[in-house]
């Protein structure tokens, strides 16, 4: 009878009672297989390398880096979204290298701004302008108005070695107020 009731007992889900699994027996004893995980793929994007011209200069680094770069150089251009999510993308960087135990990863974040050097802040201020921009040979030139406030801040006089220095560095020399000790002629 105990068969009978057995038997009625079996299909979908009730599989016969000597084919179950005993108890404290896993029915999968492996565990779920890793594989990959689905979504979008993030560090493989990020992960890839790029090449950042940086004045001139090439160099390659990855783009979650060139990323980071960009947000910060909106950031400090006046975007208020861009340098909170910077800021933001720092302090978890130190959060987690604080927090980790091992090592791993990013070891330490450098902030470069990326586009912004010497010339560029001389060129906003209309301190210098940039001749020849297409060349590759482009050169800045000092303004008239910033070689006579520096020359009026010397001193001493310049040695005539220096003044041909000066007098090479100015946009346009005929325009400048030059001071009684200057030696070096104007051609």
């Amino acid at each position: 009878m105990s068969d009978e009731t057995d038997d009625a007992a079996i299909g979908y889900g009730k599989p016969p009672r000597h084919s179950r699994f005993r108890k404290g027996q896993s029915g999968n004893p492996r565990g779920r297989p890793k594989g990959k995980k689905a979504g979008i793929p993030y560090e493989t994007v990020l992960g890839q390398m790029v090449t950042l011209r940086d004045g001139g200069q090439e160099r390659r680094i990855t783009a979650a880096e060139a990323f980071l770069l960009q947000l910060s150089k909106q950031g400090l251009e006046g975007d208020g979204a861009a340098a909170r999510a910077s800021l933001a993308a720092i302090e978890e960087a130190r959060r987690r290298r604080i927090t980790s135990q091992e090592p791993e990863g990013i070891s330490f974040i450098s902030v470069l701004m990326v586009g912004f050097n010497a010339n560029q802040a001389l060129e906003a201020l209309r301190m210098a302008r940039k001749l020849y921009r297409k060349r590759p040979t482009a050169r800045m030139k000092l303004e008239p108005w910033i070689v006579e406030a520096a020359l009026a801040r010397l001193d001493a006089p310049l040695s005539p070695d220096e003044q041909r220095t000066v007098l090479a560095a100015t946009r346009t020399p005929r325009k400048v107020n030059w001071p009684d000790w200057w030696e070096v002629g104007l051609e």
